[in-house]
C-alpha cells in the first residue's frame, strides 16, 4: 500500500510541472471523459492449484464450468490534466459462480471434493486502476502515450459441495507498464490499442485492447472491438493462470 500512495503522490504533483505544449490533432478543449465499457466474455484458460504443493491438485475451472460467456462491464474516467498528460480511474468487475462435475477427487485450499458430486465454484477478479500517461507523440494521424499503472486486485476462487466448501482469497497491488496508440482515419473514425502488461518473476500479467471509434459529436463517440486479459501466478501459495476473451462496445463522454 505504501507504494500506491507513493504513486497517487506523484500523480498529484504532475499539474504543478510547467507545460509550453499544445494539444495534438483531434483534441479539444475537454478535460474529462466518462467511458462506459460493457460486453460478454469467455475463458479459453484457467487452471488453479491451491496450494501449489503436493497438497494441492491442479484442476481447469474450464472444464468444470464451460468457457462462459458472463457479463463484463467497466467504467473509465480521465482527466487529461495538461496536453500531454492525463491520469485514468478504472474500475473492472468481473466474477461468476456455475456448477459442475470433478471426474476426479480434487484437493483445493484444505478440503478435499469428491469426483460425481456437484460443485459450484465461483471465480472473481476485480481489478481497480489508476494510470499516468504522457502523449509522446502526435502526428496528423497517429498519436501515442506511455505511461504506468497502478493496479489493485481483488480476486477470489471458491469451491463448494454439500458440507464442504473452501476458498483462496488475495488482495494486491500491481505495478503495471501502460502503453496506448491512436490511428486517425478522418473526422470520425480511428483505432485505438490499450495495453497494460507485466512480464518477470513469478507471474504476468496482460490486459490488451483493439478498438474501431466513430465521433459522433464534440461530445459523444461510441466503439467497438476486442479485449484478452492473460496472466497469474506461480508461487508456493496458488498457482493460476487463465486467459480471458471479451468482445466490447463502449459509449464515451467528454466535458
Amino acid at each position: 500500500m505504501r507504494s500506491l500512495l507513493a504513486v497517487i503522490c506523484l500523480l498529484l504533483t504532475l499539474p504543478l510541472l510547467p507545460q509550453n505544449l499544445h494539444a495534438g490533432p483531434g483534441e479539444g478543449a475537454s478535460r474529462f471523459e466518462i467511458e462506459i465499457e460493457a460486453g460478454p466474455v469467455w475463458q479459453t484458460l484457467n487452471d488453479v492449484q491451491i496450494p501449489n504443493t503436493d497438497e494441492g491438485t491442479r484442476f481447469s475451472l474450464v472444464d468444470l464450468v464451460g468457457r462462459g460467456p458472463w457479463p463484463a462491464p467497466r467504467l473509465y474516467f480521465t482527466w487529461s490534466m495538461r496536453p500531454r498528460h492525463s491520469v485514468r480511474l478504472l474500475a473492472a468487475p468481473l466474477s461468476y459462480t456455475e456448477s459442475g462435475y470433478f471426474t476426479a477427487p480434487v484437493d483445493f485450499a484444505g478440503e478435499t471434493f469428491g469426483a460425481g458430486v456437484r460443485t459450484d465454484a465461483t471465480y472473481q477478479f476485480n481489478s481497480y486502476r489508476i494510470t499516468y500517461a504522457y502523449r509522446f507523440h502526435a502526428g496528423e494521424h497517429w498519436r501515442w502515450w506511455v505511461g504506468f499503472t497502478a493496479k489493485i486486485r481483488d480476486a477470489k476462487i471458491k469451491l463448494a459441495q454439500p458440507g464442504t466448501s473452501s476458498e483462496k482469497t488475495d488482495l494486491g497491488f500491481v505495478p503495471l507498464l501502460h502503453i496506448r496508440g491512436a490511428y486517425r482515419f478522418s473526422d470520425r473514425w480511428s483505432a485505438r490499442l490499450d495495453l497494460d502488461a507485466l512480464a518477470g518473476g513469478p507471474g504476468r500479467a496482460e490486459d490488451l485492447a483493439l478498438k474501431l471509434d466513430y465521433r459522433l459529436s464534440d461530445r459523444w463517440s461510441i466503439s467497438g472491438g476486442y479485449r484478452t486479459v492473460e496472466g497469474g501466478a506461480d508461487v508456493e501459495e496458488v498457482y493460476n493462470f487463465a486467459w480471458l476473451h471479451y468482445a466490447v462496445l463502449s459509449a464515451a463522454w467528454r466535458f
